[in-house]
């Protein structure tokens, strides 16, 4: 019963380099630009799509697109946010990849001599207009993105009193969707078509 459209945004990989490098320094613009885009075009394209029941989702870089999404468009009616970036500042000293990360994103400052880039790439700073019932999931052994990054999330829309809950996985890392647990991935799943079915 649902519509999955995935659109190769910039920043991702198959068009070159100028493509791939597009986003560097620049995450949630043009990526941004074009997962709306996508959209807007499958929406005037295909007249069995709902624009009145719209949801996002996404892990890692897209639990991050996700958040920027929300932030910026409240229609959307429910958002699944899953093993995310939030704050690009805290990610910098808890995540395996954030310090290397960040010295190609921000050129090669560290938070304490420039801190703008890090809050103004942050889904944290916009997290105040999201109204849309969000599901975070992360799990516990996550090095790429940390646990606490999906705990801030989870309390920030706790605090502003959006419908949401959190799903945090035991013994589980970044790789849950692909290689975790049989039990863990078809629970996630579920968890996904639970919370869609709930808000769509």
């Amino acid at each position: 019963g649902y519509a999955v459209l995935h659109c190769n945004t910039r920043g991702n990989h198959g068009y070159g380099e100028a493509f791939s490098v597009a986003t560097r320094g620049k995450w949630g613009d043009l990526d941004y630009e074009d997962n709306m885009a996508s959209l807007r075009t499958a929406l005037e394209r295909f007249d069995f799509l709902d624009p009145e029941r719209l949801a996002v989702a996404g892990g890692s870089y897209g639990g991050y697109s996700a958040t920027w999404i929300i932030s910026r468009h409240p229609e959307f009616n429910a958002a699944v946010v899953d093993r995310c970036l939030f704050n690009r500042y805290s990610f910098n000293g808890t995540s395996d990849l954030g310090f290397l990360l960040d010295m190609v994103e921000f050129d090669k400052q560290p938070p304490w001599e420039n801190v703008e880039p890090y809050i103004e790439r942050s889904p944290m700073s916009y997290i105040g207009a999201v109204r849309t019932p969000t599901l975070v999931v992360h799990s516990e052994l996550d090095h790429r993105c940390p646990v606490e990054q999906g705990e801030q999330l989870y309390l920030a829309l706790q605090r502003l009193g959006v419908p949401t809950e959190l799903v945090r996985f035991p013994n589980e890392s970044h790789e849950l969707s692909r290689s975790g647990r049989p039990w863990h991935r078809i629970f996630r799943l579920d968890r996904y078509l639970d919370w869609f079915a709930r808000w769509l």
